[in-house]
């Protein structure tokens, strides 16, 4: 693939623009779309840009991180605190995803989704209200190893780190993670699923391949 710089401003539009004409394949009146990256590449920022992006064209928007999301300590830490493979499949509760954000986003759902549920910090429920998203709202989601869980995404980014940006821009902490980033590349190929692949190595100018 023939890669071209790109600012993150211009994605952002482009992904607002794609996003405008696609439709939900399984007939849902929301759009769901997906930004996957590790922590290093900052999903979170690509997410409220494209968001502003499709307010601006008219559209109601929930931003929602998997963050949010995590399982409690005693099940995150069952295998000690740097474990990476518990860390790739035990840390982020993917069942409350599919119920609480994706469940009222179905077809005959009631557009009421909970933006999170627990708060790493005080390891309690965060008792947050939902929040009800129209019909032809859109919903953006974002976190790492969002890609082969089925998750009913319309449109999905990913934010690529070659394995020397990653380890740089991983805080030294936590590059205990690092194999679990290493298990998602090799089993999931999240480059070659996603709908738009974009290269975040240098943060101040990414690269990508367009959009089909």
């Amino acid at each position: 693939m023939r890669l071209e710089a790109i600012t993150w401003d211009r994605l952002a539009e482009a992904v607002a623009e794609r996003a405008l004409r696609t439709t939900a394949e399984d007939g849902s009146p929301w759009l769901r779309i997906g930004i996957d990256g590790a922590p290093a590449a900052r999903p979170g920022e690509p997410a409220e840009r494209i968001g502003d992006a499709l307010r601006l064209r008219g559209r109601s928007v929930l931003v929602v991180g998997t963050g949010g999301f995590l399982r409690p300590a005693s099940l995150r830490y069952e295998y000690g605190r740097e474990d990476p493979d518990s860390y790739y499949g035990s840390w982020f509760d993917t069942g409350a995803l599919w119920r609480e954000v994706f469940g009222p986003l179905e077809p005959g759902g009631s557009g009421r989704v909970l933006p999170d549920l627990w708060d790493p910090a005080t390891d309690r429920a965060t008792r947050s209200l939902r929040v009800e998203l129209p019909p032809g709202g859109v919903l953006l989601l974002h976190g790492p190893f969002l890609l082969g869980h089925w998750f009913p995404f319309d449109l999905t980014v990913h934010l690529r780190l070659s394995p020397g940006a990653l380890e740089r821009r991983t805080d030294r902490q936590e590059r205990w993670t690092l194999p679990a980033y290493a298990r998602y590349e090799e089993e999931v190929r999240p480059g070659e699923s996603a709908d738009v692949l974009v290269h975040a190595d240098d943060p101040r100018h990414p690269a990508w391949g367009g959009l089909p």
